[in-house]
């Protein structure tokens, strides 16, 4: 099997990989479910590498998610549902169907201001034929106002989005401190499960208390997403100063203890605090 430019091959190298007995017994083990979670990052990775500018990698984890998409398809394809070639004509009808200013047959064009509101409209026509399509039970009964909200985001951004919905009938708290109590609440939840060793009440009362600290950001108007992301980099940055701070001394990170890294931690600190505002020190490098 050699590399090429034809999505064909990729087909016959993932079709491959889950062949039963000469294929790889991990891509075997893997159903739609396991390998959503590597969708996702996948999805991210591309993102970062824009963010990034950097092309080269763009390139490298734009063919990782193709590879997801392929994966998908062949598992699909191997219970009969769907192959890849139809997941290619499913796009490519609606891309021509919301695109009918360039792919029409009739003449003339649309303006730019209207483009957004034709493909609005069209995408709520197919969302009608897709449930028109459905059996029967598995049109659900009651219509809630939260079913417009994607499953399929990011658990911080779905969060904020189906807050942002129940805010709009006035199920929302009027004051950001009113969320910080909750947020206490809920940290007090997590003491208790683990006063109780209660390792399923534990993961529980934690989503609980990220669903409420995403409320807070949303009350303080900043994305929990993006916020997020600004304290990985910080923590990055600070934990690399206690890898250059301990090389300097020609130790490793093994060899050192946790109370020297706290002191180094509170050292990069130290030097963050003239080109920012001063930083609670807590024992959870926050």
């Amino acid at each position: 099997m050699t590399p090429s430019r034809d999505i064909s091959r990729l087909i016959e190298i993932m079709a491959a990989l889950r062949t039963p007995v000469t294929g790889c017994p991990w891509d075997l083990e893997q159903n739609f479910a396991t390998i959503a979670p590597y969708t996702i990052e996948e999805a991210y990775e591309v993102v970062e590498a824009i963010s990034r500018g950097d092309l080269d990698d763009l390139c490298e984890e734009l063919g990782d998610l193709l590879l997801q998409v392929v994966f998908h398809a062949q598992m699909a394809s191997e219970q009969n549902a769907f192959a890849f070639g139809d997941v290619v004509e499913v796009i490519t009808r609606k891309m021509i169907r919301r695109h009918p200013h360039v792919f029409a047959d009739k003449d003339g064009n649309l303006a730019s201001s209207h483009v957004r509101e034709v493909w609005d409209r069209i995408k709520a026509e197919e969302k009608a034929e897709r449930a028109a399509r459905r059996a029967p039970q598995e049109v659900p009964s009651h219509k809630s106002l939260l079913s417009g909200v994607k499953a399929g985001q990011p658990a911080l951004t779905r969060a904020m989005e189906l807050q942002r919905k129940a805010s709009t009938v006035g199920f929302d708290w009027n004051d950001p401190r009113a969320v910080l109590a909750k947020i206490r609440e809920e940290a007090d939840e997590i003491e208790a499960a683990l006063d109780r060793n209660d390792s399923k009440g534990l993961a529980e009362e934690t989503g609980d208390l990220m669903f409420a600290l995403v409320n807070l950001a949303r009350h303080v108007d900043a994305d929990p997403e993006a916020a997020l992301r600004a304290t990985n980099v910080k923590f990055e940055r600070r934990f690399a100063f206690i890898e250059r701070a301990l090389e300097a001394q020609g130790r490793t990170l093994e060899q050192a203890s946790l109370a020297e890294m706290d002191a180094l931690w509170n050292e990069a600190k130290g030097e963050a605090k003239s080109a920012a505002p001063a930083e609670k020190s807590n024992q959870v490098r926050g």
